[in-house]
């Protein structure tokens, strides 16, 4: 059987090394200028127009985001249920209650007039998820939260690079927050950063990270230890002068599938956005899971199902509420490999093993 093709895959080159044994040489392994470095050049290259600060983990960035804008116990945050559970954990970690809101099945992203009709009294703000790597629908979401007085924050976990309208995600909201996980479109080794709208969130975010001080000694908050290491910023930063090549070759990949596969749905792009493709996910309108144990049984193709329990029926939530594009989604949602480490022969098995086993119907 032909080589196993992986879902995802972390691609850590010379450079990298090379970045942290620098690191380690110098002695200054934590928080440091390797950290502060790497917030400038992050800011600057996806030209966010605004601060950023690293941390150790997206959930870190999105929990902290959610503190430095005072969401806080009583407060209500609308978020999408098909997500990655950090997106609703980070939520609740501050108190406040994930309120949860259906998609659309166009971009899988937080459907506008579910965010409206899930809106009550103690709504403080709406947390739309840049999912899979497209933008979610900001200029609707805007408007609803200026009508209403709410805040918008962005999970830009997947999206490092996505736009909308020629608007870098990272730069519509309060806050957003980027993820560093190895799977990323770019990674730091594990970590996350948060750009910040104005200096008070800003600020906010460099207190809470660090035990609630900005000078040693000096606690203003009660804070956490959320820093990013020397190390773990080395190698974000190296890969900053990568990501956009990578990127370039997922468009590449997915524009050839989506030229391609026939007998699934394939994942559209909004007029005026740019998809960064963190996931190629198609849809697979009948035994989804049958479908994904075929591609690797049969061709050695891997794939990958996210997110096939949505947040609302996770044991820490288990709220009853119809979502019924979510629930469809989490059915049929199955992620094909686009990333750049895929050859053109692996790109045309992918296509062969969809349309084959569409064809049989599985």
């Amino acid at each position: 059987m032909s080589e196993f093709i992986p879902p995802a895959k972390p691609i850590i080159g010379d450079e990298e090394r090379a970045a942290v044994d620098r690191v380690l040489r110098s002695g200054m392994i934590a928080q440091g200028p390797e950290v502060k470095a790497f917030e400038e050049e992050f800011s600057a290259h996806f030209g966010l127009g605004r601060a950023c600060v690293a941390v150790n983990s997206g959930t870190s960035g999105l929990h902290l985001g959610l503190l430095s804008c005072g969401i806080g116990a009583g407060d209500e945050v609308i978020v999408p249920s098909f997500t990655f559970a950090a997106t609703a954990n980070s939520v609740a970690l501050t108190g406040a209650t994930p309120v949860f809101a259906d998609i659309a099945l166009d971009d899988f992203t937080l459907d506008p007039a579910s965010v409206e009709a899930a809106i009550t009294e103690r709504t403080k703000a709406i947390m739309p998820v840049h999912l899979y790597g497209h933008p979610a629908k900001m200029v609707e979401l805007r408007e609803i939260a200026d009508r209403h007085g709410l805040k918008l924050f962005e999970d830009a976990a997947q999206a490092h690079g996505a736009k909308l309208n020629g608007t870098p995600v990272g730069a519509f909201g309060e806050f957003a927050m980027f993820s560093l996980y190895p799977t990323k479109n770019m990674t730091s080794g594990e970590g996350g950063m948060v750009s910040a709208a104005d200096e008070t969130i800003e600020r906010n975010l460099r207190l809470y990270r660090n035990q609630g001080m900005l000078q040693q000694y000096h606690n203003e908050v009660v804070g956490l230890n959320n820093r990013m290491t020397d190390i773990h910023a080395a190698i974000g930063r190296v890969q900053l002068t990568k990501v956009d090549g990578w990127t370039r070759t997922r468009q590449k990949n997915a524009a050839f599938l989506s030229a391609n596969l026939e007998g699934v749905v394939t994942p559209p792009v909004a007029e005026g956005a740019v998809h960064v493709y963190h996931q190629y996910t198609v849809r697979v309108a009948e035994d989804r899971d049958g479908f994904a144990a075929a591609l690797k049984e049969q061709y050695n193709v891997g794939s990958g199902m996210f997110y096939p329990v949505p947040n609302h029926r996770l044991k820490p939530f288990q709220v009853d509420v119809h979502l019924a594009n979510t629930e469809q989604a989490a059915l049929e949602c199955l992620s094909l490999p686009v990333h750049p480490s895929l050859s053109q022969g692996d790109l045309e098995r992918i296509v062969e093993a969809v349309n084959a086993l569409a064809k049989a119907g599985a």
